[in-house]
């Protein structure tokens, strides 16, 4: 069995803003919520910020989670309403199907490999400086996508592995004049073919990114500094294999989810209200 959970944070209080400053001290209570050991588990958590003053910690965990020791400690205890709300997954599971869409949200570390570094940090000079043995390889090293079109490209060019598209968005053609004509190479002679695939941008995909923040904290008390990168990705998407899709909701997208990245989110998406003629 598999939970989804929501748990309603006061930013107010102190322990909040402890959790709320480091993604290793959230983790760590996260992982207080289940029974059994966290690398079990494979917790999935994600804070949504949006809203300053009413922040909301998801978590997806496969055994039932107590959150009382939050809602004790960083929550509203003596307040109306529900506290921390825990679902089952499995109706949400039962519904992926090819074909079937949903709004989205998900926060990720989006990275790449690279062999050397263009500004590798002290660490990373050593290692390159390290002398290989006949025979071996030197692996290469994660780095950040620092600017939100790397963050996207990198999303974009993922979904089809994850089990989903992002479809193009549903919007009308620019009235004419609001974006410059591209010449077409066949009506030009002796001009490059500027509208080759390679130089023309894609279309526009029902996504966004909605939050991108860097987090630095100490992984424990006098430990070795973390330091990353995050981006928050909503929108809309197109199941196209159930069953790869199900593996990412259940295991996550990225590294750092011990951090807070990687869990996926789903919601029905809002139905679209036409628009009628006015009647005067």
């Amino acid at each position: 069995m598999t939970y989804l959970s929501r748990i309603r944070i006061n930013p107010l209080r102190s322990r909040s803003r402890e959790l709320l400053a480091s993604p290793g001290a959230l983790h760590r209570w996260v992982a207080y919520a289940v029974p059994g050991p966290a690398e079990d588990e494979r917790l999935l958590w994600r804070l949504d910020s949006d809203n300053l003053h009413r922040p909301q910690l998801f978590a997806l965990t496969r055994s039932k989670p107590d959150w009382t020791h939050l809602v004790d400690e960083a929550g509203w205890p003596a307040s109306d309403g529900d506290h921390a709300i825990v679902r089952s997954y499995e109706p949400l599971l039962e519904q992926i199907a090819a074909g079937r869409e949903f709004a989205f949200r998900l926060t990720a570390n989006p990275v790449q490999n690279s062999a050397k570094p263009v500004k590798p940090t002290p660490a990373q000079a050593a290692r390159l400086a390290t002398p290989l043995g006949e025979g071996e390889h030197r692996r290469g090293f994660r780095l950040a996508h620092r600017t939100a079109a790397a963050q996207l490209d990198w999303f974009l060019s993922r979904t089809a592995g994850w089990g989903f598209d992002v479809p193009a968005s549903r919007t009308d053609d620019p009235a004419p004049g609001l974006v410059p004509d591209v010449p077409d190479a066949r009506d030009v002679p002796d001009v490059p073919d500027v509208t080759a695939d390679a130089d023309r941008p894609g279309p526009a995909r029902e996504v966004r990114i909605v939050q991108r923040r860097r987090h630095a904290f100490d992984k424990r008390p006098g430990g070795p500094r973390v330091t990353f990168h995050s981006a928050t990705f909503e929108g809309r998407l197109r199941v196209t294999d159930a069953t790869a899709f199900r593996t990412r909701l259940l295991d996550g997208i990225g590294p750092s989810k011990a951090y807070g990245c990687g869990l996926l989110t789903l919601a029905p998406l809002a139905p679209v209200t036409p628009l009628t003629a006015r009647k005067d």
